[in-house]
């Protein structure tokens, strides 16, 4: 069975959201299965910080649509959106 890798885009709510706090707080939702192999920090705007956490999925797992809905509804988050999706 194949893994699916997926780079997310994790937009906080503001830049007062502790990022390192945030990533944890994604780590810990995320669903059965999936686990994160690196998370990339990238300047947006005015001090605005987006996580790009690369997310492993098992192939049967119904592809991204788990991860985002969890990533969704932590807190602190703005947005998610699937930037790239690959299988390895």
């Amino acid at each position: 069975m194949g893994k699916v890798a997926a780079r997310m885009k994790v937009m906080p709510q503001s830049p007062e959201v502790d990022l390192d706090e945030l990533q944890e707080r994604l780590e810990n939702a995320l669903p059965e299965g999936a686990k994160i192999s690196r998370v990339d920090r990238e300047d947006v705007a005015f001090g605005l910080i987006a996580l790009y956490p690369t997310v492993l999925v098992p192939d049967d797992a119904g592809g991204t649509d788990a991860v985002e809905d969890a990533f969704a509804g932590v807190e602190g988050v703005e947005s998610v959106a699937v930037d790239e999706v690959g299988r390895i």
